[in-house]
This record gives structure tokens, C-alpha cells and sequence, in this order.
């Protein structure tokens, strides 16, 4: 065991992998030389070369057509988009491309192809470095989306989603990047895909969350016990697919529900948990299901992000909104 942060547990998830299997690999802007913009690759190209750590253009156009045709060609590549922001030019590679080849050729082939990108606000960058649009991901079918909260989770979800066999969506909380560090296994290891982790079983509510909020979900928690407020706390992990059996059967024991996250509430996640808890649990609920998230906004600039962003304080107002329904 040694201690890490997310960063890191990424690096060591890559580097696993890429001497396990020599069809692992990692191309992106800045990933060979600089180690990338976050230093998640740093170290890659003295190790592997650069005909397995390719430096590319700034593309993302580029490098996600050029890691689609790796893929289909029987490589395992990882690309990396340097921010959330910059996705958008890759959308028509991944949808009508990468989520369809399957069915496409009717299983003939495949693309196992992930795409790493830095998300999230809180860490006073411009807007288009801060945004949390994953509940795009989560409309396609056909991908995986796969969102990690800790260190060990990192090099778990990682490894698995580079082995998997379709394209997976590995998005970064950047704002934990280095906020957070633990145990982790030296050995090999991997974490199943589309199955939630309890962090917290508790029995006055369930709090359901992924990502950076994760962390300030148990800090309301631990705020949360000075009230006498027992909360259950999930961590999704993955969000397409979604583990409704875990969601469910914590709700049907707490009989009450709030949804954290940080992108905007219309049309997020969040609206699709809530509208998948009254479809399979709405008799055992005490409360109306609600939700705490970021606003329906451009994320501010530096000043305004902390009014953007869910607070504890803001949190806690929701528990308690529901727990006094």
C-alpha cells in the first residue's frame, strides 16, 4: 500500500495497464513531454515511447477520430481532453460513431476507446474549464460514463474502463485532484463498472451524489449528526449505467431522498434519479424527492463560483426541507 491523490492513482492506472498490455495507448495535447496539463501522464513517454504516448495537435476533433480508428483497429487507446469544456467537437465521433459500432455491425466489432477529461468548477478557472455537462454522456447509449471520488477509486474505475470492451467516458473531479489522498494497493485491481459504492450507510435519508460532491456531501454528514440527522451516503461512480437497485433499496429503507450535484438542475441527472425513484419506490417515500445543485448558469468567474458550486450550508437547508416535510 502506498498513500495517493487522484492524480497520481491515474498516472499508476495508466502505467499498469500500458506494461500489462502493449495495445494501451495514451495520446492527447501535452500528454509526452509536459505529462499533460494536470501531469496525469508525466512519465509515461520516458517509459513507453512515443509510439505508445503521442503528443497530437490541438484537436480534439483529431484526437478522439484518431483513437476511434486505433480502437477499431484492435488498439486500447486513452485519450485525454485536456477540459470538460473542449468536448463538444468530439460529440459527432462518440454518437454517431463510437456508441454505434456495435450494434452497427451487429457485434462484429467494437471501439474500446477511453476518453479522460478534467471537470468541474472550484478551481477559479474560465467557464469553459469549469463545466459539468456529463448528463450529455448520460443520454447516449451505447458508452459508459464513469465518475470517481477517491484515489483508489481512480485507479480501480480506470483500469476497468480501459479493459472494457465499448468506449467509457472517464471524467475527473479536478477540483479533488490533489485534495485527497489514501491507501492504495500496490497489486492490480479493478472495480466493476455500473455498481454504486455505499460511503455511508445511515437511516434518516438517503444522499445521492458522484464526484467532487461526494467529499461535501460527508461533511454535511458529519454536520447533519449534530442534529441527530442519520444519512445514507452514494456515490454513483457511474452514471450511465446507472445502479437503480442501489438507489432503490436505500430509499425504500430511509424513505427519504436528495439528489447533489454540480451541474445545473434542468435536464441534469439529478431529474432522471428523482423521476426513477417515484417510478419504483414512490410508496415508501415520507418527503417529495429534491435536489441541490449547480444553477442554471454559465459557471462564473472566479469570484462567483462558490455561490455556484453546492455548499454545506446549502445542502443541509435541503436535508433539512425534506426531514421536516
Amino acid at each position: 500500500m502506498a498513500i495517493h491523490n487522484i492524480i497520481e492513482a491515474v498516472n499508476l492506472a495508466l502505467k499498469e495497464e500500458m506494461k500489462r498490455d502493449d495495445r494501451v495507448i495514451v495520446l492527447g495535447e501535452d500528454v509526452g513531454v509536459n505529462g499533460g496539463v494536470f501531469r496525469a501522464t508525466i512519465g509515461l513517454l520516458e517509459e513507453f515511447g512515443d509510439n505508445r504516448v503521442i503528443d497530437t495537435p490541438l484537436s480534439e476533433n483529431g484526437i478522439v477520430a484518431g483513437a476511434l480508428g486505433m480502437a477499431v483497429n484492435g488498439l486500447r487507446p486513452v485519450a485525454e481532453i485536456q477540459f470538460m469544456g473542449f468536448v463538444y467537437y468530439i460529440l459527432n465521433h462518440i454518437i454517431c460513431h463510437a456508441a454505434r459500432l456495435r450494434n452497427r455491425t451487429r457485434g462484429r466489432l467494437t471501439a474500446p476507446l477511453v476518453i479522460r477529461a478534467p471537470y468541474g468548477a472550484g478551481i477559479r478557472a474560465p467557464e469553459h474549464h469549469s463545466e459539468s455537462t456529463e448528463a450529455l454522456f448520460t443520454q447516449i447509449p451505447g458508452i459508459k460514463v464513469v465518475v470517481p471520488s477517491t484515489p483508489k477509486d481512480t485507479k480501480g474505475l480506470l483500469t476497468s474502463a480501459i479493459r472494457d470492451p465499448d468506449t467509457v467516458i472517464f471524467l475527473e473531479p479536478k477540483r479533488i485532484y490533489r485534495a485527497i489522498k489514501e491507501d492504495i494497493p500496490e497489486e492490480e485491481y479493478t472495480i466493476p463498472l455500473g455498481k454504486a459504492k455505499m460511503v455511508k450507510e445511515g437511516k434518516d435519508i438517503t444522499v445521492i451524489c458522484w464526484g467532487a460532491m461526494v467529499r461535501v456531501v460527508e461533511t454535511v454528514s458529519e454536520e447533519a449528526e449534530k442534529e441527530n440527522i442519520d444519512i445514507e451516503i452514494i456515490d454513483l461512480r457511474t452514471l450511465s449505467p446507472l445502479d437503480k437497485d442501489t438507489i432503490i433499496t436505500s430509499v425504500e429503507k430511509t424513505g427519504r431522498a436528495l439528489v447533489v450535484h454540480e451541474a445545473p438542475k434542468t435536464c441534469g441527472l439529478g431529474a432522471e434519479i428523482v423521476a426513477l425513484i417515484n417510478e419504483k419506490a414512490l410508496l415508501s417515500l415520507n418527503a417529495p424527492v429534491l435536489r441541490v445543485t449547480g444553477q442554471d448558469i454559465t459557471v462564473p468567474l472566479a469570484k462567483g463560483e462558490d455561490y455556484y458550486i453546492p455548499s454545506v450550508d446549502r445542502i443541509l437547508q435541503g436535508l433539512k426541507k425534506i426531514i421536516n416535510f
